[in-house]
């Protein structure tokens, strides 16, 4: 297998070649795959990543680990991570905190507001199970109260000026913490995060400090596939796995928040990340607060040749091109929608505006159980997915693993499944 070599970077750009960049996958040859925003395939740079941290822990548990983790003087492979997500986020490396995953992050965040009885947290009826049930679980502990509204009624035909206007109307007195999904996984659409991040900014003007709203973002499903950094948002904390759009080692993730943030979380779990808690914890002393984002990632034992292989997942995007990323990933989401949509039977419910979605497009065939036609489209080879909600929907999302070949033939085993 050819390594992607220099391709992305500035002086090399016009030579990139997509087919050498799908080459960095190990997919299963035979089928084409449009789930990887699901579990991720690892490519090249970071499964050799993955297996050179593992020989040496294999080879030397103790000493790997205290060249790789100084718990006393910090820096190392924690510091190496925080580094490269900040770089790809657009913040600072003291922004970020290293997670497993989404899941993992929301509730960290969440759990660690101090969010007070009678306070409210809103979001929408579309967001994942992991973000209502982090919800969930922090309003019982705190005694807040939660609400869900509906962003659109029908996704296809959802805008930006409705979704936006819908949360105005929906913020009260005491809301203090909305919920947004970057792009929602169970229809696509892609929310107009700036925009709303705008909107709640001029409600918080005219709200003491203590009563702004903050915005907590479920990021995943853009996190790799937007031009737009994260850090450039507005949100006040993000959470989203890397293994996933962007191509990081299965079981990592990240949280961001600007500085000024993190003084508003309590940790939950002890961190090995930091040397604060740690040394104060040696002196018998509480650490001095505020927060910090290191204080907030999960310390015990990890999976270290899979975290500490992160970086590579974010100098492969690097050299790709953020830029290129985007553009790829919409021209072949349009591809794959606009077939759709010319498919008699078949009923698309992700927006065609490349404005309102991103690598996840959800429709249904008419007559047919989603199940049904996953497992016709998996009997042609095309590898889909359901969506995991009470209303279900068949998805594909091409990506970087794809060309449009693939998106060809996933349209035509489509074609002939709803025939």
């Amino acid at each position: 297998m050819t390594p992607l070599g220099d391709a992305g970077r500035p002086d090399a750009q016009e030579s990139l070649d997509w087919a050498k960049v799908r080459a960095q996958f190990d997919l299963a040859p035979g089928s084409v795959h449009f789930s990887p925003f699901f579990l991720v395939s690892h490519p090249l740079p970071v499964r050799e990543a993955i297996e050179k941290y593992r020989r040496m822990l294999d080879a030397d548990p103790l000493g790997t680990i205290e060249k790789y983790v100084p718990l006393v003087t910090g820096g190392g492979m924690p510091a190496e991570m925080t580094r490269s997500a900040s770089e790809y986020i657009g913040g600072h490396p003291e922004e970020v905190a290293i997670t497993d995953s989404t899941t993992q992050g929301l509730a960290l965040i969440y759990n660690g507001l101090s969010l007070q009885s009678g306070d409210e947290i809103l979001t929408s009826t579309h967001d994942h199970y992991a973000h209502h049930e982090s919800i969930r679980l922090a309003a019982e502990r705190s005694g807040a109260t939660w609400r869900r509204i509906a962003l659109y009624d029908a996704p296809a035909d959802a805008s930006a000026d409705q979704m936006i206007e819908r949360v105005l109307r929906a913020i009260g007195p005491r809301t203090r913490v909305i919920g947004l999904t970057w792009v929602l996984s169970s229809s696509g659409v892609k929310t107009p995060v700036r925009a709303m991040a705008q909107m709640i900014a001029a409600v918080n003007r005219n709200r003491d400090a203590q009563d702004r709203i903050l915005i907590v973002l479920d990021a995943v499903h853009g996190f790799g596939n937007q031009e737009e950094p994260l850090a450039s948002l507005g949100v006040d904390f993000a959470a989203s796995g890397t293994h996933k759009w962007i191509f990081a080692p299965r079981g990592t993730g990240i949280i961001w928040a600007p500085g000024r943030n993190w003084g508003l979380l309590r940790p939950t779990i002890p961190s090995f990340f930091s040397p604060d808690p740690f040394l104060a914890w040696i002196d018998g002393q509480p650490p001095k607060t505020p927060t910090r984002a290191s204080w907030v990632s999960p310390g015990g034992f990890k999976a270290y040749e899979h975290q500490w292989a992160m970086p590579e997942a974010f100098e492969f995007h690097r050299r790709i091109g953020r830029e290129r990323v985007a553009a790829r990933t919409a021209s072949l989401n349009t591809q794959c929608k606009e077939g759709l949509a010319r498919i008699p039977k078949v009923r698309l419910y992700t927006p065609r505006d490349p404005g309102l979605s991103a690598g996840i497009i959800c429709f249904e065939v008419e007559g047919q159980r989603v199940e049904e036609t996953v497992r016709k489209l998996r009997d042609r080879k095309v590898i889909a997915s359901t969506s995991p909600y009470k209303i279900s929907y068949v998805r594909l999302a091409p990506s970087l693993v794809n060309d449009e070949n693939e998106v060809d033939i996933a349209l035509r085993a489509v074609r002939e499944v709803a025939a």
